[in-house]
């Protein structure tokens, strides 16, 4: 069985040569709207060569997002199934089953990844082993600690399925703040993209109605002045993306 890359997205040729022209057509449009300039414009376009690597690094926090969802599902399942009486193994095995309700999909993520973590266990691995191969390929914080903790009560030999049960629970707590904080910061996000557009439309919309009054801009000092405003408005794109990302 084939287990996804979380840590890479390879884009087909057609999604490499199309995030290029789109990027380079945003870089162009934003360009000529200060600059008034084709030459510029198509001397900075060529920033758009650089889109497939922010795509790829979008596609992955994006899979890996989706799959820390997943997960918290898994762990409902897997507490649940600690709750009724059932061993570390079964309970792990259990999962894809339980998942198959809310996600029809076997080609889902998680349940890829338990299904194999399901064949590993019949051939005789642990489940901290097979846990941890999960996390070393994810890299995602819950798994890891959750990982982590079953490895540790294995080796203590204290209350292995109350200790699983209740960091089960826990790291489900977690991820629910964690959802409704990225739910409370959409709002401020979303407007904060827009304040980011508005000095794009500010410059067309002037340009359009009082291209005299712009005029001085285009040309000697007016060319610095638009540099160091475009600098600034990456400086506060920089600075809002900063702000927007909280960790719990």
């Amino acid at each position: 069985m084939t287990l996804p890359d979380y840590q890479n997205a390879r884009l087909s040729r057609l999604q490499l040569i199309g995030s290029i022209c789109a990027g380079a057509a945003v870089v162009f449009t934003g360009a000529y709207l200060f600059y008034h300039s084709v030459i510029i414009s198509l001397l900075l376009s060529a920033i758009g060569w650089f889109t497939p690597r922010y795509v790829r690094r979008w596609l992955v926090d994006w899979r890996r997002d989706r799959l820390k969802r997943q997960f918290k599902e898994a762990l409902q399942s897997i507490a649940s199934s600690l709750a009724a009486g059932r061993s570390v193994e079964n309970a792990l095995c259990s999962v894809p089953e339980d998942l198959k309700m809310v996600y029809p999909d076997g080609r889902t993520e998680i349940i890829r990844e338990f299904h194999f973590m399901a064949s590993s266990l019949r051939n005789g691995e642990t489940p901290e082993k097979c846990l941890r191969a999960f996390a070393d390929r994810a890299r995602i914080d819950d798994i890891t600690q959750f990982a982590d903790v079953l490895a540790t009560a294995k080796r203590s030999g204290g209350d292995m399925i109350g200790i699983v049960r209740r960091t089960a629970q826990m790291i489900g707590d977690k991820m629910e703040v964690e959802q409704e904080i990225s739910v409370l910061i959409a709002r401020k996000r979303f407007e904060s993209r827009v304040m980011l557009a508005v000095p794009f439309v500010f410059m067309a919309f002037l340009s359009l109605t009082a291209p005299d009054y712009m005029a001085p801009l285009y040309s000697g000092i007016g060319y610095l002045l638009l540099t160091g405003a475009l600098a600034a408005l990456y400086g506060c794109y920089l600075l809002t993306r900063k702000w927007m990302t909280i960790e719990v």
